[in-house]
């Protein structure tokens, strides 16, 4: 009988042990998941995005994309401070928000499809999604309002976004160096080889060999 109220007691700890063990857990797995939701409301510029610096050439207009502060055209030479842009890219998807590195702007679309500039870029309406196409141009689709695209007329003043379609050239861009920066892929040249440099280098291989 004296055996029963030792089990009891120690049956008793073992309960309390886990309770506290239990207790600690969810509390770790409540600040695990209150880090993941602040970090992810608050993304860190390092680990999250990327940031690249080109401008937009317009199929359309010939020229490139230029932010003047609240109205964009696509007037812009190359090489125009205005034409400028600093693209933010998230890490995990082809989400951008595109700024003017001169006017410090961001291309927005607002809910009447209308392309504006605006110093805030955190609000949706300037968040793109890049689209690539197969003719090696780039589409932008608002990523607020599904099916609407920046895009250009021939004048290069802005199209409304739901008289906009993927097909339509005035849609597509081509994403380019800032005039005097070479593309590292053009940096390389090959060297052609013809009938006489084959037989100069055999010249020069036998003159070693003797």
């Amino acid at each position: 009988m004296s055996l029963l109220p030792s089990r009891f007691i120690y049956l008793c700890l073992h309960l309390l042990v886990f309770y506290f063990q239990l207790q600690e857990s969810q509390q770790s797995s409540a600040d695990f998941r209150f880090y993941i939701e602040n970090h992810t409301r608050n993304p860190d510029d390092l680990s999250r995005k990327q940031v690249r610096i080109y401008q937009l050439y317009s199929r359309t207009t010939g020229k490139h994309v230029q932010i003047l502060g609240k109205k964009v055209n696509a007037n812009g030479d190359d090489g125009g401070k205005y034409a400028l842009l600093i693209v933010e890219t998230e890490t995990f998807g082809s989400h951008v928000r595109i700024k003017g590195k001169e006017s410090e702007h961001y291309i927005c679309m607002n809910e009447k499809g209308k392309i504006v500039g605006m110093p805030d870029g955190r609000k949706q309406e300037c968040v793109f999604i890049e689209e690539f196409l197969e003719n090696n141009y780039t589409a932008l689709v608002s990523a607020k309002y599904k099916g609407w695209y920046l895009g250009f007329n021939r004048k290069g003043r802005p199209k409304k976004g739901s008289r906009t379609t993927q097909r339509q050239q005035e849609v597509h861009f081509m994403k380019r160096q800032p005039k005097g920066k070479v593309n590292p892929v053009q940096e390389f040249r090959f060297t052609t080889v013809t009938k006489r440099t084959r037989r100069a280098r055999r010249l020069k291989s036998n003159a070693k060999r003797n």
